[in-house]
């Protein structure tokens, strides 16, 4: 058992993941824009990867604390209190001895994204990214006129064919992936950083799940990827070691993505100062919301606890699944993801139609799952178990009842 895993059964019974917290009526995407979506009211959900789990209560503490302060002015993220507690992070979590000079901050992961893609291709060039694909990555390059370029997972051939267009200008990756959970080993991300630096690529990684890898597993931030590449020259930056960028937040881990805020980490010294004067002046977010460094600076700090309490009580939503389906479904042969709360469910053993699935589980079983089509993947299911075992329960129960019904 890992340092982690030994962590979390010490202290899983410090906090409270059972209790049903009523989120309906708190502007709650999940919960209360089911319609948007599947269009129904009143569907439980289990879509949009946010957790139904109160953040950590070091977290809460810390935030309760700031506004008994009184004054929410503008702030600035340059102050060693968030920078300290990022280095923090990525010491004591990847082992990982990161530059604070190298951080730039932003509202959210996409917004990064966006402005990243901006900086580095042009209209009509090419984005690779691994399919099956989250649909924010697909939002954002379609929206900015760059082309989508998809790539099986785990086909090397077809993303150096990819890479090695003339006009493929960016490699998006999703570290740990969405959908998936697949986990990157360091010889795979090795393998992708020289593809791209031999093709003049660009590296984007998005790395907002890496918190929530499962045991057995190890995330490799790309950062120490990008430098070990760089061969001693600069600072990982430029064109030895490839331009490259890592964006994440701790909002997924610790469930505040609501106080937005998300930072990365940018190889090349020019293009850190470009990205901060696009943030700064064209797009005028110099100061960050103050509730969000809050509580980032806190779940670094204080929070891997209960980080280490709530991975292991989804690991056990995970496993209750799994013996479910392989129960119900054994032709299925599902295994948990390697990291996350989603999971990613092939249903194409069964031979069930995706149109006729999603009309039982919301006309019949009245349960909201996102369907594999979302993420370019017909036949699949994504199931957030980001919740209490209770509705986990529920959301299987309902799914195994709406696969009898399709195939009968």
């Amino acid at each position: 058992m890992s340092e982690g895993a030994r962590n979390a059964v010490s202290t899983t019974a410090r906090y409270d993941f059972d209790t049903v917290i009523d989120r309906r009526g708190t502007w709650c995407v999940q919960w209360d824009g089911v319609a948007d979506r599947f269009g129904v009211d009143g569907l439980l959900p289990f879509t949009i990867s946010d957790m139904d789990f109160e953040t950590a209560p070091e977290v809460l503490a810390a935030l309760r604390a700031r506004l008994d302060h009184g004054v929410l002015g503008y702030t600035t993220w340059q102050q060693d209190d968030f920078l300290s507690a990022v280095a923090h992070w990525y010491g004591t979590r990847y082992g990982a001895d990161l530059d604070t000079g190298r951080l730039v901050y932003g509202p959210s992961v996409l917004s990064q994204l966006s402005q990243l893609l901006q900086m580095w291709t042009s209209e009509g060039e090419g984005v690779v990214v691994h399919t099956p694909t989250y649909d924010g990555f697909r939002k954002a390059v379609l929206g900015l006129g760059r082309e989508l370029r998809g790539v099986p997972l785990g086909d090397t051939e077809a993303l150096e064919r990819e890479l090695s267009r003339a006009d493929a200008k960016v490699l998006v990756l999703c570290s740990p992936h969405n959908p998936t959970g697949r986990v990157w080993t360091e010889a795979e991300l090795r393998e992708m950083a020289e593809l791209a630096r031999r093709h003049g690529a660009a590296v984007i990684s998005d790395e907002i799940h890496a918190d929530f890898v499962h045991d057995g597993h190890v995330h490799v931030p790309y950062a120490r990827i990008a430098d070990a590449g760089d061969g001693g020259v600069g600072d990982g930056g430029g064109p030895a070691g490839g331009r490259w960028a890592v964006i994440t937040s701790a909002s997924k881990s610790f469930n505040f993505p609501a106080l937005t805020g998300s930072y990365g980490i940018i190889g090349d010294p020019a293009d850190r100062a470009e990205y901060l004067r696009r943030m700064e002046t064209a797009e005028g977010l110099a100061s960050p919301a103050v509730l969000s460094l809050t509580a980032h600076i806190a779940a670094y700090r204080e929070g891997a606890a209960w980080l280490d309490a709530v991975r292991a009580y989804v690991t056990g939503n995970l496993a209750m699944v799994a013996e479910r389906l392989d129960a119900e479904f054994p032709e299925l042969a599902w295994v948990p993801p390697q990291a996350g709360y989603l999971a990613w469910i092939d249903l194409r053993p069964l031979g069930v139609d995706e149109e006729a699935l999603q009309r039982v589980l919301i006309e019949r079983e009245k349960v909201a799952i996102m369907p594999g089509s979302v993420y370019g993947a017909p036949g699949f299911l994504r199931l957030n178990l980001g919740c209490p075992r209770s509705k986990a329960e529920a959301g299987v129960s309902a799914l195994v009842r709406g696969l009898r019904t399709v195939r009968a």
